[in-house]
């Protein structure tokens, strides 16, 4: 699984704070938990279970590391996220988000146009 198109998706936020925790959208017959900018976090038979999936895992998985490809003949590179947001993430192009290492930032059309991200596991 990659990253999911913002287009149709669901705000997910926590009861006691009301932060932005991630998304949940309807593909196919399943429910897809997201991150914050779209990543898919896993498939769901129902919408309570990926909205408990991303209240779970959506901000940490944040500081996971991640694999990105800049377009589908791109070789893939592991990642680390340093903001992400709706719509857009930044990430540091190397294992570490080290002062000097080289970053990019991915919007959902460079993710339309073939980009693509996905948890590193």
């Amino acid at each position: 699984m990659e990253v999911a198109t913002l287009a149709r998706v669901q705000e997910v936020r926590r009861a006691d704070d009301g932060e932005l925790c991630g998304h949940v959208v309807a593909h196919d017959d399943e429910w897809h938990a997201l991150t914050v900018f779209g990543g898919v976090l896993g498939a769901h038979p129902s919408r309570d279970d990926a909205e408990r999936h991303v209240l779970g895992e959506g901000l940490s998985s944040l500081a996971e590391r991640w694999e990105y490809r800049p377009g589908p003949a791109g070789e893939w590179q592991v990642v680390c996220i340093q903001e992400a947001r709706p719509g857009w993430v930044r990430l540091a192009l190397d294992y570490y988000s080290m002062p000097g290492v080289p970053t990019a930032t991915v919007t959902a059309a460079d993710l339309a146009a073939g980009a693509a991200l996905r948890r590193n596991r």
